[in-house]
């Protein structure tokens, strides 16, 4: 993939309209086929990161996460306690 970005000026990218400009000229700069093989990589790291998070759950090195029915505000009422 062309990780280049296009050159913006010294500063103008580091704006909200710098940065999408940057943004939606890459997006014409690549490819369907570069574009397929980003979302690609990017599934495969989101598995990786879910597969590691259910390994250190399985191990104890990372609390399960709290029922979805359960609000922030009902933990915090129970630390207090």
């Amino acid at each position: 993939m062309n990780g280049n970005i296009p050159d913006q000026g010294e500063w103008e990218s580091c704006t909200a309209t710098g940065a999408r400009i940057s943004t939606l000229l890459l997006g014409l700069e690549t490819t369907f086929r570069e574009k397929l093989e980003w979302l690609e990589d990017a599934e495969t790291l989101s598995l990786k990161f879910d597969a590691n998070r259910a390994r250190a759950i399985a191990e104890g090195r990372l609390a399960p996460p709290a029922p979805a029915n359960i609000s922030n505000r009902d933990i915090q009422d129970k630390k207090l306690r």
